[in-house]
């Protein structure tokens, strides 16, 4: 990461992941070229050059800025001290609310690895990444709703994610919202009933 004297990260970087993030995300990360994003951008290519030395290092600067953006929306629910349950519901209702947002184009990191199969690739190891952050977070949460293990209902409300993400390009979003919604209700009605509470 290229700083400027002051110890922040530059003006240019900043612009050129703002603009690489808008687009990326709308149309593709294959289909769009390092000459759009620089026109955009109003910096040069050695510019781009400058603060990501391939085109490779750009989407996974955009994979990762997205994540922190996930991050954040998740550690504020959590840090909020709702009960596990309710920080759950939270989560899923924040998911929801995106489906349903105008600009909606889909999960950016399901998009990212139907375009980058390899598993060895960086683009798909920082999909990987972020995925198990993701698994591992609801996956504790769940751990304090029920006394079953929580694995299995860590990778089913994941499971649920996914769906409502595809669907909510295909289907009408609302009502892809509600399904999701309920999905993990039932989750969480499931392993409260296993624990008798």
């Amino acid at each position: 990461m290229v700083l400027n004297a002051r110890g922040q990260v530059s003006e240019a970087r900043s612009r050129l992941l703002a603009t690489a993030t808008r687009i990326f995300y709308a149309e593709g990360l294959h289909s769009v070229g390092i000459d759009r994003i620089v026109a955009e951008a109003k910096v040069t290519r050695a510019t781009l050059y400058r603060h990501f030395p391939s085109k490779d290092d750009l989407v996974v600067a955009y994979l990762e800025g997205v994540h922190e953006m996930e991050r954040e929306g998740i550690d504020k629910v959590v840090a909020g001290g709702l009960p596990a349950a309710d920080g759950l519901r939270a989560i899923a209702k924040s998911i929801a609310d995106g489906i349903g947002s105008a600009h909606f184009r889909g999960c950016a990191f399901l998009n990212a690895v139907a375009e980058y199969p390899d598993p060895a690739h960086p683009v798909h190891q920082a999909v990987l990444s972020h995925r198990e952050w993701f698994l591992r977070t609801v996956t504790e949460l769940l751990a304090q709703v029920g006394d079953t293990p929580a694995e299995p209902a860590g990778r089913h409300f994941v499971m649920l994610r996914d769906g409502a993400m595809a669907a909510g390009c295909l289907s009408e979003p609302a009502e892809v919202c509600d399904t999701f919604r309920q999905g993990v209700d039932g989750i969480l009605e499931h392993r409260l009933a296993a624990a008798g509470k």
